[in-house]
């Protein structure tokens, strides 16, 4: 991988963006910031986080060649690379949170953000951002349910190379997907999806609140919920949350 280390950046997704624009990037090209000061998440949500305790950076994918019908299969090989490398440090209660937060119990300790370029209904290329809470010890009052690697394990963890995990992780992930390895990818993903057939309650974005539970994800990429009726209901991102 080409590595390019920055001290300060407002997003690296923006950085590599802006890069691809104006040269010729090496497939797994990856931008990482000591301080990240606008990283973004899911719809325009943003990502906090303290400078030189984190790691946050963005990798460059390439030659992907993949059916736009198939890209829910991109989204579960890069949160299964992430799970993969922290499941290493965490043992227990770990869950990807759909559609791609990791959660150690309840408490989110990963977010991250997949923009895809499609060209001719084929996904060819993405720009990956991820935010792992590492070391940071102390939140901002205002984000709730939120830790990191060594609030949980109490250890300090070395970012340079739990970065070279993640990358060789996404590597070994994405190769499935390459190879159209769907059947295991789904498996794995749905093995550790949270609250997976588990009654929950759920609200929508008009704060109406219902009973469900999550079976599945379906070939468009959305959540597959069960309603108590026993009907089946799709949600997309941001539709609904856990009341």
């Amino acid at each position: 991988m080409k590595l390019i280390k920055l001290n300060a950046i407002d997003s690296t997704s923006s950085f590599l963006k802006e890069m691809a624009k104006n040269s010729t990037l090496k497939n797994y090209t990856v931008v990482v910031a000591k301080d990240q000061t606008k990283g973004r998440g899911q719809r325009e949500s943003s990502w906090s986080s303290e400078p030189n305790k984190n790691l946050t950076f963005s990798t460059f994918i390439s030659d992907l060649d993949l059916q736009i019908t198939h890209q829910k299969y991109f989204n579960f090989a890069i949160c299964l690379a992430v799970y993969d490398v922290i499941s290493k440090y965490i043992d227990n209660q770990l869950f990807i949170k759909w559609p791609n937060d990791i959660l150690s119990a309840n408490q989110k300790i990963c977010g991250i953000l997949i923009e895809n370029s499609i060209s001719k209904s084929f996904i060819q290329k993405s720009i990956v951002g991820i935010g792992i809470n590492v070391n940071q010890e102390e939140f901002r009052d205002d984000l709730n349910k939120v830790s990191s690697l060594t609030n949980i394990t109490g250890k300090l963890y070395n970012l340079d190379d739990l970065l070279i995990e993640v990358v060789n992780s996404i590597k070994n992930r994405v190769n499935q997907v390459v190879q159209k390895d769907y059947k295991n990818l789904e498996a794995d993903y749905l093995n550790v999806l949270y609250k997976k057939n588990t009654p929950s309650m759920f609200k929508t974005t008009k704060n109406v609140l219902f009973m469900g539970k999550i079976i599945g994800i379906s070939s468009s990429g959305n959540l597959q919920v069960e309603l108590e009726d026993e009907s089946l209901k799709e949600f997309g991102i941001k539709e609904i949350s856990f009341a």
